[in-house]
């Protein structure tokens, strides 16, 4: 008895520091990206960016940040979704967004314009609630959706 005991013990100690591990390099991977979409935001800067071609988009720009999906990291979007036709890996929680710009409309009754700024799914309301898109980043993460929309 002693002996499944301690084997039960040793294991659980095991688990919970490959957990732990497993955990901690997933924390700070997000935060060495983090710091590396800042810098490439600030390397960005100074380069003109590219109008979007939709045109409800007009006006708006887009730049590194949209390509490679850092405006989803950023804004802690793949901590739920994930964007697959951009090979864009996150969260299981939420649904892959890769035809969200096709679809919201049709699931939640309003543009995805008017979604990313007043969500009707209850999930999405307390998120954008506690960390509202300016119309800049709303505009990002409707060029890059719409591109994986194309994929």
């Amino acid at each position: 008895m002693k002996q499944t005991v301690v084997i039960f013990l040793i294991s659980a100690l095991i688990g919970l520091a490959g957990g732990y591990s497993y955990f901690q390099l997933g924390g700070t991977k997000g935060e060495t990206n983090a710091t590396q979409a800042g810098k490439q935001e600030t390397a960005q800067s100074s380069q003109p960016s590219a109008s979007t071609e939709d045109g409800k988009g007009a006006g708006k720009t887009t730049n590194a940040s949209t390509q490679d999906g850092t405006i989803l990291q950023q804004k802690g979007c793949l901590s739920c979704h994930s964007v697959s036709k951009l090979n864009l890996q996150g969260g299981t929680t939420g649904p892959d967004l890769s035809n969200a710009y096709r679809e919201v409309e049709g699931k939640h009754g309003k543009p995805i314009e008017e979604f990313l700024k007043a969500p009707t799914s209850a999930v999405m309301s307390g998120v954008i609630k506690s960390n509202p898109l300016t119309d800049e980043e709303r505009a990002e993460i409707i060029a890059l959706l719409k591109e994986a929309s194309e994929k």
